[in-house]
C-alpha cells in the first residue's frame, strides 16, 4: 500500500477529551476533539462521569473525524487507540470501541503509548513546524506527567528524570483552586500572569535530584502563604492575583528550565522538543526560545491543538508503527499505569 492511499484514524480517551483524526502520509485531515465540560463543577475530573461521556461522545466524533476528512470508513489502513496510561475507565471505553471498529473492517489494530505521543506529535507534517532530529531531549509537562526523556528513536525512548511526586499542571491546578480560579486553572494563572510582576511573591524551587521534579511542597507553600496572608488582609487574592499567578509562573517554569539545563550538560544534547497539556504555558514557549539565543540550544515547540490531548498525535505514532508493521492482537488491553 502506498503512503497516499494509507488512511490511519486516531482514537484518544485517556482522560476527559474524546478525540478522533485521521492521518495520511504525516499531514492530518482532520483532528476531532469533544472536551467535556462537567468537570468544572468539581474542580476536576470524575472518573465515573469522564468514561461516560466517552462512551455518548466516541461514534459522533469519530463519524465527524472521517467526514471532515472526506473518506470513507472502508478507506482506513488502521485504527490507532491510546492504549495507557489514563483513567481506566476513560481507556476502556476508546480500546474497546477501536477494537470492534477494526474487528469489523477486518483492518489493522494498533495500540500507542499515551506519553509517546506527546512527544512524537513534532513529527506531524504541519506549517511551522519542523521535527526534531534525534536524538533529543524531550520534557513531556502535563496535569499527570512531568518527564524528561532522551529520544535515540521513535520508540527508543529513555527517561532520565521526573517527578517524584505530583505533576506540573496539577500544581498549576491545585494553586488555581487555592486563589478561585476556574478549572483547568492553568491557562487562567497564564493569562493573569501576563499582568503581574513575577518577582513580588518569592516561592522557594523544591529540592531534589539534578533531573527530579517535585511538585507536592510547592502546592503546600503557596498554600500557607495564601492562609496567611488573608488571614491578615481578607482581600489579599483579589489585590494582589496578578503578581500571586506571575509568581508562581516564574517559578515554576525557572524550575523547570534548571532541570532541562541539566539534562543538557549531562547528556550533551542540545536539541529540545516539549510536549503534553502544559506546553501551551506562555512563559514556558518563551524560555525556550529564549535559550536559542543564549545557550545555543535547537527548540521544537508544538502547535497549541498538539499540546492538550489530541488524537492527531495518536494518528501519527499509528503511522510511524503501520510503517513498521507493530500491530496490536485483539485480545489487547487498556492499562492505567504505563512505562514509556
Amino acid at each position: 500500500m502506498s503512503d497516499q492511499n494509507c488512511y490511519i484514524l486516531g482514537i484518544e480517551s485517556s482522560c476527559d477529551d474524546t478525540a478522533a483524526a485521521v492521518i495520511n502520509n504525516g499531514v492530518i485531515l482532520s483532528n476531532v476533539v469533544a472536551t467535556q465540560t462537567i468537570h468544572k463543577e468539581y474542580g476536576g475530573v470524575v472518573p465515573e462521569l469522564a468514561s461516560r461521556a466517552h462512551q455518548q461522545n466516541i461514534v459522533p466524533v469519530v463519524h465527524q473525524a472521517l467526514r471532515k476528512a472526506n473518506i470513507d470508513k472502508k478507506d482506513l489502513s488502521a485504527i490507532a487507540f491510546t492504549s495507557g496510561p489514563g483513567l481506566m475507565g476513560s481507556l476502556l471505553v476508546g480500546t474497546s470501541f477501536s477494537k470492534s471498529f477494526a474487528f469489523g473492517l477486518g483492518i489493522p489494530l494498533i495500540d500507542v503509548n499515551h506519553m509517546q505521543a506527546h512527544i512524537l506529535a513534532h513529527f506531524i507534517k504541519a506549517e511551522g513546524q519542523t521535527a526534531p532530529s534525534f536524538p533529543f531531549l524531550a520534557l513531556t509537562i502535563s496535569g499527570g506527567h512531568t518527564q524528561i526523556v532522551k529520544v535515540t528513536d521513535y520508540f527508543d525512548m529513555e527517561i532520565l528524570g521526573e517527578t517524584i511526586d505530583d505533576a506540573v499542571g496539577e500544581a498549576f491546578d491545585k494553586s488555581g483552586k487555592i486563589l478561585g480560579l476556574p478549572y483547568p486553572a492553568g491557562p487562567h494563572i497564564d493569562k493573569r500572569a501576563q499582568l503581574g510582576n513575577p518577582h513580588r511573591f518569592p516561592f522557594t524551587k523544591p529540592k531534589v535530584g539534578p533531573l527530579e521534579f517535585s511538585f507536592s511542597g510547592l502546592k503546600t507553600a503557596v498554600l500557607y502563604f495564601i492562609e496567611r496572608e488573608v488571614a491578615a488582609n481578607p482581600q489579599f487574592i483579589s489585590e494582589n492575583i496578578n503578581d500571586i499567578c506571575a509568581s508562581l509562573q516564574y517559578t515554576i517554569v525557572d524550575y523547570l528550565m534548571d532541570k532541562i539545563k541539566n539534562a543538557v550538560k549531562k547528556t550533551g544534547i542540545k536539541t529540545v522538543a516539549i510536549g503534553g497539556g502544559v506546553s501551551a504555558n506562555s512563559e514556558i514557549r518563551k524560555a525556550l526560545k529564549d535559550a536559542e539565543t543564549t545557550h545555543g540550544w535547537t527548540t521544537h515547540i508544538p502547535r497549541f491543538e498538539y499540546c492538550t490531548d489530541n488524537a492527531a498525535m495518536i494518528a501519527i505514532v499509528g503511522e510511524l508503527k503501520f510503517k513498521q508493521n507493530q500491530f496490536a492482537k485483539n485480545t489487547v488491553v487498556a492499562k492505567a499505569r504505563m512505562k514509556l
